[in-house]
């Protein structure tokens, strides 16, 4: 009989601890103070045929609609797509400016965000090179200019004002994205090292988590260094790659290139990959990137 009640005892003690882990994790869910997504929604290039951006603009506003995102990264968005974008995302603002001008010209990095949650309260650009505020210019052995830009958002409920940060990095320059990581770790510290806002950082990065450039950004012995919410989040889902390739790369050779990073008191929640391997026409080529945060 002791030996039963014993039994009883350790089976209710393990039930309830399992589910006062999962309710835990629900609640979290349920309390995060932000959705952020990042999202490399591909340039608008006619030679796409049935993946051009007509045919995949409503899918892309879609998906950021029912994942109701409040904070969003974009990448390699036209003049052309951002305004598509702001017409189908109503209760969004957005700022960015073309990378090839400082104005209209090139892709943009733009910073989209939910203004029923948020509101603006500062925001700017640099451009990743070694004349970091020359609009259009090209650093080190990049193959293109390459602009960051970033956003003070402040929480209408809370009043928390986070800072946000969006970029691409080059995809042909070693040497342009190692030291892309440095400006961006030295200006991140520069705007926010007074207030010690939340820092949410979206991007490209064009590199995988085992390259040096990830590790860079994320370098524990940095204390300037990122958390990369793809590592740490309580809960994760989808595939462990973002680039696809409308769905045409191998798996095996397909790579995360694509994340969310975060510091100063920023918790990961949950961190999703979305990729529908039933689709027939993908959004983009590269996967949206979730993460709930709390702040």
């Amino acid at each position: 009989m002791k030996k039963i009640t014993l039994l009883l005892l350790t089976t209710i003690f393990t039930l309830t601890a399992t589910f006062a882990q999962f309710n835990r994790r629900m609640q979290r869910t349920v309390t995060a103070d932000a959705h952020v997504m990042t999202f490399n929604i591909r340039y608008d290039n006619p030679k796409d045929g049935v993946n051009s951006w007509e045919k995949r603009k409503e899918k892309v506003a879609q998906i950021i609609l029912d994942h109701q995102v409040d904070i969003l990264g974009i990448q390699e968005a036209l003049h052309h797509q951002v305004l598509d974008l702001e017409k189908m995302l109503l209760n969004y603002d957005w700022m960015g400016v073309g990378r090839d001008d400082g104005i209209e010209k090139g892709e943009y990095s733009p910073i989209f965000y939910n203004k029923n949650k948020f509101t603006e309260v500062g925001s700017g650009y640099f451009w990743l090179s070694e004349s970091p505020m020359q609009a259009g210019s090209v650093g080190w052995d990049a193959a293109a200019p390459r602009v960051a830009t970033f956003a003070k958002l402040k929480d209408n409920r809370t009043g928390t004002v986070v800072f946000v940060l969006n970029t691409h990095f080059d995809h042909i320059g070693r040497k342009a994205r190692e030291e892309s990581v440095k400006l961006i770790l030295q200006k991140l510290n520069a705007y926010t090292r007074k207030e010690k806002f939340p820092i949410i950082v979206t991007g490209d990065f064009n590199a995988d988590p085992t390259s040096d450039i990830i590790k860079s950004l994320t370098n524990k012995q940095n204390p300037l260094h990122l958390t990369d919410a793809g590592a740490t989040a309580e809960v994760y889902s989808g595939p462990s790659w973002t680039f696809h390739g409308f769905g045409k790369t191998p798996i095996h050779d397909r790579k995360v290139l694509d994340y969310v990073m975060v510091r100063n008191n920023v918790s990961i929640l949950e961190h999703h990959v979305l990729f529908d391997e039933n689709e027939k026409h993908f959004p983009s080529d590269h996967c949206p990137v979730l993460v709930k945060v709390e702040f």
